[in-house]
C-alpha cells in the first residue's frame, strides 16, 4: 500500500552551498547528512514543516543525479511516497502497465529500500517509492 508524501528531493550540484542557500531561504537549523554510495550520492535532509526535503548530489560524473542535472539542471528530481511491501507494488505496478525503473528494491537513505517509477509513465514526474527497514 503507497502511503502519504516520505520527501522531495532537490538535485544540487553543490551541496554545502545549496545547504547554506536553504538556510537563509527557509531558516533551516540542522542537517542530515548522509553519502549513499549505492546510489552515488551525497544528501542533506532538513524538515521544512512537516515536509522532508533532501538535497542531493552526485558523488560521481556517472551518477543517476549528475546525469539529470547535466539534462535539466538544479531543481525538483522527484516525489516520495512511503509504501509497506515495496516488493509487492513494484509487482502490482508493473503488472498494471507503469514502467519501472528499479524492478527490486535498492538501499536508499534514512534506513529505506527505494525504487523509482518511470516519469514516461507518471506523467513526467520522478516518482521514489520508500520502505523503512527499522522495526
Amino acid at each position: 500500500m503507497i502511503g502519504g508524501v516520505n520527501h522531495i528531493g532537490i538535485a544540487v550540484r553543490d551541496l554545502e552551498r545549496s545547504m547554506e542557500l536553504f538556510k537563509k531561504v527557509l531558516c533551516v537549523e540542522s542537517f542530515h547528512r548522509e553519502t549513499v554510495v549505492e546510489q552515488k550520492v551525497d544528501i542533506a535532509s532538513f524538515k521544512a514543516g512537516d515536509v522532508l526535503i533532501e538535497l542531493t548530489a552526485p558523488t560521481d560524473d556517472e551518477s543517476p543525479i549528475a546525469k539529470f542535472i547535466e539534462k535539466r539542471g538544479e531543481g525538483i528530481h522527484h516525489i516520495a511516497f512511503t509504501t509497506e511491501g515495496i516488493d509487492n507494488e513494484l509487482q502490482r505496478l508493473a503488472q498494471s502497465g507503469i514502467q519501472l525503473i528499479n524492478t527490486t528494491a535498492q538501499q536508499g537513505a534514512h534506513d529505506m529500500m527505494i525504487a523509482f517509477l518511470h516519469p514516461k509513465s507518471t506523467n513526467g514526474v520522478l516518482i521514489e517509492l520508500c520502505e523503512s527497514q527499522r522495526q
